[in-house]
């Protein structure tokens, strides 16, 4: 059970693995485009070249696709960034439901995992694979691997990395399973003081993505990279909506207020901060497309360079 790409790495690992696939369930198509196109999930697309049996549920608690999902005889479901599952589905096989999580939990749990990592400066973060439960991201861990967060890594790039990963850790999984000699670890005994110091990772909102200048250079720096390369820092140049997906981080006195642009109008535009200047690498002005600082230089002018 899976819809991004990040699912397409488990799933083909595990076809990989000789693991008999009964059935891929994955979001049903979708309007996207100017042209309102009807889409296929990366998973769809990915079991359609497979030849998998593929089922696109609108409603999770439907009685046909719940009578259709029994009829698979699953042993086991696997979740990789899919929905949340109603209970009658999550406890339909006889080996249950495991999933696998971007974090090293209890740590991170909820929609946004790798994002508030590195938004956080976490160097370390991790994949997880648990069996499902009631209570969302809490069941009992079967496997972690953790997998370490470079000064200027973004998320995207933390992503890519991890999926290759997770996908491993999950075959493995399947396959300790199967023998019977996995020990499940309960999240709650993992420390006792652990509950007080737990960051979460909820869903990302638009609030969440506006750069506040006052904040130290490290923090912004973080917040650009953990939100690139989706949705994106924002900020305001020339009365214009600027997203920035790459930042280089100074450290320096000034006497600029916060939030001043400063730029030689060819290759630099950086922002000042309470304890330096962040320099955009990477950016897209409102109606525009993405490009590097230099590139966008080369066509456009403002009124106020210092």
């Amino acid at each position: 059970m899976g819809t991004p790409d990040f699912a397409v790495a488990s799933l083909d690992a595990l076809l990989k693995a000789g693991c008999h696939i009964v059935g891929v369930v994955t979001a049903p198509d979708k309007p996207a485009g100017r042209g309102m196109k009807l889409t296929e999930s990366a998973v769809k697309k990915y079991a359609v070249e497979k030849g998998l049996y593929i089922l696109q549920p609108e409603k999770l608690k439907n009685p046909f696709f719940i009578e259709e999902l029994r009829s698979l005889e699953a042993n086991l479901q696997i979740v990789v960034a899919f929905r949340m599952l109603p209970e009658i589905v999550w406890n339909m096989p006889p080996m249950g439901t495991i999933n696998l999580h971007g974090s090293l939990l209890p740590q991170y749990r909820g929609a946004a995992p790798i994002h508030w990592a590195v938004i956080n400066g976490e160097t370390v973060t991790g994949v997880t694979t648990f069996k499902l439960k009631h209570e969302i991201d809490t069941g009992d861990i079967l496997l972690q691997k953790s997998i370490p967060i470079g000064d200027d890594e973004t998320t995207g790039e933390v992503h890519d990395r991890m999926k290759l990963i997770g996908a491993q850790l999950l075959v493995e999984t399947v396959q300790g399973l199967a023998a019977g000699n996995l020990q499940k670890i309960d999240q709650s005994l993992i420390s006792p003081n652990l509950a007080i110091h737990l960051h979460h990772a909820p869903k990302l909102f638009t609030e969440t993505c506006q750069i506040n200048w006052n904040n130290p250079v490290n923090r912004i720096h973080n917040l650009i990279r953990g939100l690139s390369p989706f949705p994106g820092a924002l900020t305001v140049l020339d009365g214009k909506i600027l997203k920035v997906y790459r930042s280089k981080k100074e450290n320096a006195s000034h006497s600029y207020p916060p939030g001043k642009v400063l730029s030689d109008g060819k290759t630099f535009i950086r922002f000042a901060c309470v304890d330096g200047f962040i320099h955009i690498l990477d950016l897209q002005l409102e109606g525009k497309k993405r490009m590097l600082t230099e590139d966008f230089l080369r066509g456009y002018h403002w009124n106020d360079i210092p």
